[in-house]
């Protein structure tokens, strides 16, 4: 799983060392060595997990698509986004402990009611 790449739907085979990786990224922090680069890329479709090859200086916008799943790998990779927290007490711990003070109706189980009773009868 890839922490640089969330949407990433390929597993590329690193050429220098024969390696899987979901992208370059991942490869630079798990190897000592550089990525070596060349054109004919193979990858792993994370869908039907098959693979193929692929030339990158003949790539068209049909080859954006896995051969044996149509799965459409090239997207625009979601990468995680720094958020900022503050650290607190949690509110939804807070929020058992109030006590609701709205007025509940009572609720009529039936078309008789015991407390009216005597006006009803006449």
């Amino acid at each position: 799983m890839c922490k640089h790449v969330l949407n990433a739907q390929v597993s590329i085979r690193s050429p220098c060392c024969r390696k899987w990786f979901d992208c370059a990224q991942c490869h630079h922090e798990q190897e000592d060595h550089e990525l070596l680069q060349k054109f004919d890329m193979t990858f792993a479709c994370k869908k039907c997990k098959k693979c193929f090859r692929k030339d990158a200086r003949e790539f068209d916008e049909s080859d954006e698509y896995c051969p044996h799943c149509d799965n459409h790998f090239v997207l625009e990779a979601k990468t995680p986004k720094p958020t900022l927290k503050i650290e607190g007490e949690d509110l939804r711990v807070d929020a058992r402990m109030l006590k609701d003070d709205r007025l509940q109706e009572e609720q009529q189980r039936s078309i008789f009611d015991v407390k009216d009773a005597a006006d009803r009868l006449g």
